[in-house]
């Protein structure tokens, strides 16, 4: 790996010289909307504004989840947020979620409509909401919730830190990707001796830990983020191989995984999500084939 000259830091750090990469487009120091552009409102009581990033999924996953349980309330219209575009930027989406960032839920279902952005917090609000895959019992709920923030604090390491210099960064530092590639293969050990001792993360119960959890690092098990299977070994994490495959082979995660995902093979993608039907008759080979 090459190493890169020294660098000094200025006194003051200033915006102004692009700094490359995969997303130097939208990268910048500021919040804020850059245009305007307001959402598209579909005809269920919750909208859901996303893309099939691990964070995406989570939310998608959860709401076919609740939708296959029989909870009909959960149905939803899911909009393509294309963020290599700035649509994340645009006015009507910082309104929903000051932070510009993918996914964000309006639910309308009530006297007035609930803006709810971050993740962990949307599948907090929708476990509450509907009464599932949440337990009720404080000792098993404490455990679930500290599973769920577990991720949320530990996923910036794999997403923003190893991900992005293993892959992302315009020139390979060894420095970062050993730095990074170190504390994720910590955290799969952690998960790993979790899940040795459990069916699911937080016991015997599926719940939004899993929900939250598999996204990230059960996708980065099956070699299938960053590309990165062989080079972090993950074939040594025999229980989280175990609860990878199990959390995968369930059908609402597999129709979660589809929504709101933009590349790859035409057959898995299904770019806006308004019916159930659609998973039959609107992904993107089908359009593509006329049918």
């Amino acid at each position: 790996m090459s190493n890169p000259s020294e660098y000094v830091p200025p006194k003051v750090w200033t915006w102004g010289q692009p700094n490359g990469g995969h997303f130097a487009s939208t990268n910048r120091p500021v919040s804020g909307p850059t245009h305007d552009k307001p959402l598209p409102v579909g005809r269920h009581p919750l909208q859901l504004y996303s893309l099939a990033t691990p964070n995406g999924v989570k939310v998608t996953v959860m709401l076919e989840e609740l939708l296959a349980m029989g909870h009909k309330g959960a149905e939803y219209d899911a909009w393509p947020i294309r963020i290599g575009e700035g649509d994340q930027f645009g006015s009507g989406f910082v309104a929903l979620n000051p932070n510009s960032k993918i996914p964000a839920l309006l639910d309308r279902s009530g006297p007035k409509p609930i803006r709810v952005f971050e993740s962990g917090s949307i599948l907090l609000y929708l476990a509450e909401k509907f009464g599932a895959f949440l337990p009720t019992e404080p000792a098993a709920r404490a455990e679930c919730l500290s599973w769920l923030f577990w991720q949320m604090g530990s996923a910036p390491y794999l997403g923003g830190g190893f991900g992005h210099f293993y892959v992302y960064a315009p020139t390979k530092i060894q420095y970062a990707i050993d730095r990074f590639a170190m504390e994720v293969k910590r955290q799969l050990d952690v998960l790993d001796k979790q899940l040795a001792a459990n069916e699911y993360v937080a016991g015997s119960e599926y719940t939004i830990a899993d929900i939250a959890i598999w996204p990230w690092y059960g996708v980065l098990a099956q070699g299938r983020i960053y590309d990165a299977g062989e080079f972090l070994s993950v074939q040594d994490y025999k229980h989280v191989q175990r609860w990878a495959a199990a959390i995968a082979a369930r059908p609402p995660v597999q129709r979660g995984r589809m929504v709101n995902r933009l590349n790859g093979d035409p057959a898995s993608q299904l770019h806006e999500r308004h019916d159930a039907s659609d998973f039959d008759t609107r992904t993107q080979d089908k359009l593509a084939n006329g049918r």
